[in-house]
């Protein structure tokens, strides 16, 4: 009786050992932090260069044969 005992109490006990923690304070304190509605914000402007996959490799093209950004950019943009 002893015995089956003491093998219930090393199982639960390793059972307990590798349950996943509930960290109870990150659950509180997360929930309580307020963020700023942005439905009514002024939308970001966009940054990036907006190319397609052809834009893309003139742009390669470009740099690999050492143009100037802004000017390459320009006659990219220029072709379409």
């Amino acid at each position: 009786m002893n015995f089956s005992a003491a093998i219930i109490t090393l199982l639960a006990g390793s059972a307990a050992a590798f349950a996943p923690a509930m960290p109870s304070a990150a659950v509180r304190t997360s929930s309580s932090i307020q963020q700023p509605t942005v439905m009514f914000a002024e939308p970001k402007e966009e940054e990036g260069l907006d190319l397609d996959l052809g834009e893309m490799f003139d742009m390669f093209d470009a740099a690999d044969k050492g143009e100037d950004f802004d000017k390459a950019i320009k006659e990219v943009k220029k072709e379409k």
